[in-house]
């Protein structure tokens, strides 16, 4: 086996499983061959661990993005309904202001449309913080649960 071929695995090869890596064919006299498959078996148990860590993180990362993409498509999308309802009542007041006899309806009129105004935005901060709360959360979540199994394989 040429250098490069022992520096670069095949794609789709297990680095761990590549020819170069078993030492089944060294020698070792007595004592020291002992101790050699001894660390061997550990390196191998080490890499087998780190291995599954490794796709474990992965898997969680995956469902967190996942999820926080889900979320944040749906805050975007109350965002545009927000603007849109918003752009809508802003045009209907204009209209009735434009519309409107004397001060005094264009003063009601703009009192009402306050009034409007304050309550819809009220409501609209309230759809979006329920929403930001369920994407802090729901992006959290994988994690946790990954982070807590693996709390409870090691312990």
């Amino acid at each position: 086996m040429s250098e490069s071929e022992m520096k670069m695995p095949p794609n789709g090869t297990n680095v761990f499983e590549m020819p170069w890596l078993d030492f089944s064919k060294v020698v070792f006299p007595g004592m020291g061959r002992e101790l050699a498959e001894q660390g061997l078996a550990r390196a191998r148990e080490g890499c087998e661990k780190i291995k599954a860590a490794s796709e474990e993180m992965t898997q969680a990362l995956r469902e967190t993005y996942s999820s926080n993409a889900r979320c944040t498509t749906d805050y975007g999308l109350k965002l545009f309904e927000i603007s849109n309802a918003n752009a809508a009542s802003a045009l209907d007041f204009f209209v009735h202001l434009f519309g409107s006899k004397s001060a005094t309806d264009a003063y009601a009129l703009s009192a009402a449309q306050a009034r409007k105004v304050f309550d819809t935005a009220s409501e609209q901060n309230k759809e979006l913080w329920a929403l930001a709360q369920k994407v802090a959360t729901e992006t959290g979540e994988p994690i946790r649960k990954h982070f807590t199994r693996g709390l409870h394989q090691d312990g």
